[in-house]
């Protein structure tokens, strides 16, 4: 019997988060018993636990996962039981920042300059990950490649997030960092920074694929064989979710700055308006190629052990049943 459910998400803007938020999972399932729980409410009440390292390996059965993609494909690709149910695709602010009295003010101009690339002593280095594809998608704007610049690694540091790179651009050990999101608006303001290459800004989004660009929702097979009719109530709930920020901008700000941990500045200035309509899972041929392109990028740089298959990962059953769902509970409410 089904009497727990336990979700996580990163600290980004996700229909898993706002879904938590209004209430709406608990609501969902408390007619069946079933308790809904957060990995992230968990590792602040007990710290020593093992499951918030669950977020990034999968192996918890019950676990729904919203989250970046670089931790979801590294489980798939060590062997997890995993299938990806959804796709998101939300714009984030991701940019190149310098020195305020720095020349380069375009992506011709990175050529032969020091890129910092973070490493952190972790399981799977996801901001290692993202640095390194921030600073390739801005270069192929100008036709270049990582080869064409110097990669300096940088020591991660776990007092904020993209702390130890602006720290290194400050003091002049590197020339530009890869940001993206609330926090780095905060944190480049903290450090006179000013975006040189504003990624968000290029017409082809396959210059903006990182480790949020697409965003996975992922489950155990075990569930999803175990428990479908839960699968797609889950996924009924994010629609909802999602449905309910594109009404609800001043709502949506509220929860973006509790969910991100960045003041209204951060929130403004990381997501633009129509920030809330990207928030609608899907798994169209579209993302799921954008996802393909980042799998290829992270196994070419070794982050994974083994090729993953997208398209053979992912099953569509859930999110149609999900929507078939939603579509039914309407027409009786009206």
């Amino acid at each position: 019997m089904l009497d727990e459910l336990w979700f996580t998400r990163c600290p980004v803007p996700t229909a898993t988060g706002i879904a938590a938020d209004r209430g709406l999972l608990a609501e969902e399932f408390a007619r069946d018993g079933i308790t809904v729980r957060s990995l992230q409410d968990l590792r602040e009440r007990t710290p020593d636990s093992d499951l918030p390292q669950t977020h990034f390996t999968h192996e918890l059965t019950g676990l729904f996962r919203e989250g970046g993609n670089v931790p979801a494909l590294w489980a798939r690709s060590r062997g997890e039981q995993t299938r990806l149910i959804a796709l998101t695709w939300i714009e984030e602010r991701q940019s190149i920042l310098v020195r305020d009295d720095d020349e380069i003010r375009t992506p011709e101009q990175l050529r032969g300059r020091r890129l910092a690339v973070p490493r952190h002593d972790i399981s799977i280095d996801f901001w290692r990950a993202m640095a390194l594809h921030g600073h390739a998608g801005a270069l192929s704007l100008a036709g270049l490649t990582l080869s064409d610049a110097e990669l300096v690694e940088v020591p991660g540091v776990r007092t904020g997030q993209w702390e130890g790179e602006l720290a290194a651009l400050r003091d002049g050990r590197v020339d530009a960092v890869y940001v993206k999101g609330a926090l780095a608006v905060e944190a480049a303001h903290r450090y006179g920074a000013r975006a040189a290459v504003d990624l968000d800004a290029a017409p082809d989004r396959r210059a903006r694929v990182n480790n949020g660009t697409p965003r996975p929702i992922t489950v155990h097979q075990r569930l999803l064989d175990e428990h479908p009719d839960v699968v797609a109530r889950f996924l009924a709930v994010l629609l909802e979710a999602a449905d309910w920020a594109r009404r609800h901008p001043h709502g949506l700000a509220r929860i973006l700055s509790a969910e991100t941990g960045a003041g209204p500045e951060g929130v403004a200035g990381a997501y633009r308006p129509g920030t809330a309509d990207s928030l609608g899972l899907d798994l169209s041929d579209e993302r799921l190629a954008l996802l393909e392109q980042q799998e290829r990028f992270l196994h070419a740089q070794g982050f994974l052990p083994a090729p993953v298959d997208v398209r053979a990962w992912a099953d569509h059953t859930p999110l149609q049943q999900a929507r078939e769902l939603l579509a039914a509970r309407t027409a009786v409410t009206g």
